[in-house]
């Protein structure tokens, strides 16, 4: 399989996976939120989505940040509603 070397659809590719973790982590994330740990709560999650990432696109499109990115558009941001010290 080819890499992706097209920034679009590597950040589609970043958001897909970070909503995957926001389908199946959701009450992790959520506490997360609540307790102000959800990066750490997240990690493993959310370092298997980078390796996966990066796994397939190029180390061009990888620097571009795509992923870290769209774990915070996707997995915090859609969490808005959870009460937080955070926000």
């Amino acid at each position: 399989m080819a890499l992706i070397d097209k920034p679009e659809r590597a950040r589609q590719l970043a958001r897909a996976i970070a909503s995957d973790l926001t389908l199946y982590h959701e009450k992790e994330i959520v506490e997360g939120i609540e307790q102000d740990t959800v990066f750490e709560t997240m990690k493993a999650h959310i370092e298997e989505g980078r390796a996966l990432f990066k796994s397939r696109v190029t180390p061009e499109v990888l620097n571009l940040n795509l992923y870290d990115r769209a774990v915070v558009d996707v997995m915090i941001k859609s969490k808005g509603h959870v009460k937080s010290k955070i926000w």
